[in-house]
């Protein structure tokens, strides 16, 4: 008998393999065996997402620390918890383009049709993926003087903002996805509203997760606000303009709608 995960001779009465820990597998795949292995992966209070998900809001420098200093098993590992995160998001867009009709764009109350914005609408969503992965070393890159002292390197930041982003892209999902369900043409009127608390999150990890207190520490997540907005209105400038220049939108679709 061998460990069909590493291939390491096992005994006949290991329930688990000594080599790799995976669990000794007998019997047959069944409903109720695969309702039971998605049950105690995803829903044990002992499991690695939700401790790694309430730990993220109670002890975000614990999670982000213990993965930059060496600990593995006990939380789930950045990359994976990004994916969980992608795979929500992408639920989100499905329900979205679903919903198109039904949202209302203009935000900013300047007269442009929602069918007008369809080019944007529609590059933004099939692109979400790539932009919630450049959001992280935009933040990395604007934390680099929040987190002068600690000196952490690039490579440990976007680890701390992968945590991050894939901790309000999680825990944004059920209010979103009811939105989208019930109130659709207000989905637009609540992006500003959750990115300003996303901000405020990301202040609370930077918070966390420096030694930097006081004074000092109120000004450098202000710098870092400033710095990630600066970064964040560029490529939500020049997404459009990309648009403008392929031809996908008329300029005209931004102009105020005049008023006879």
């Amino acid at each position: 008998m061998e460990c069909k995960n590493c291939n390491d001779a096992l005994r006949t009465d290991y329930s688990f393999c000594p080599a790799c820990g995976a669990k000794i597998i007998r019997n047959r795949l069944t409903v109720k065996n695969l309702s039971y292995d998605i049950t105690e992966r995803y829903f044990n209070i002992d499991n690695t997402f939700l401790r790694t998900f309430w730990q993220m809001f109670t002890k975000p420098e614990v999670v982000i620390g213990g993965y930059i200093n060496g600990i593995r098993k006990k939380y789930l590992n950045p990359i994976s918890y990004m994916g969980i995160a992608l795979t929500l998001s992408g639920l989100i867009v499905f329900l979205m383009k679903k919903k198109s009709e039904l949202i209302d764009f203009d935000v900013f109350g300047v007269g442009t049709p929602s069918e007008k914005m369809q080019p944007l609408f529609d590059f933004t969503t099939d692109y979400q993926a790539l932009l919630f992965i450049l959001y992280i070393p935009m933040m990395a890159a604007a934390s680099w003087l929040a987190y002068d002292r600690v000196k952490y390197n690039f490579t440990e930041r976007l680890t701390i903002f992968i945590y991050s982003l894939a901790q309000w892209s999680i825990f944004t999902f059920v209010p979103s996805i009811l939105i989208l369900l019930f109130y659709p043409e207000k989905y637009g009127a609540i992006t500003f509203p959750m990115l300003g608390l996303m901000y405020l999150y990301l202040g609370y990890i930077i918070w966390k997760t420096s030694k930097i207190t006081g004074t000092e520490l109120i000004a450098r997540i202000l710098i870092f606000y400033v710095l990630f907005t600066i970064q964040y209105f560029t490529l939500s400038l020049l997404i459009p303009l990309f648009l403008i220049l392929s031809g996908s939108i008329d300029f005209q679709y931004f102009a105020p709608k005049k008023i006879s």
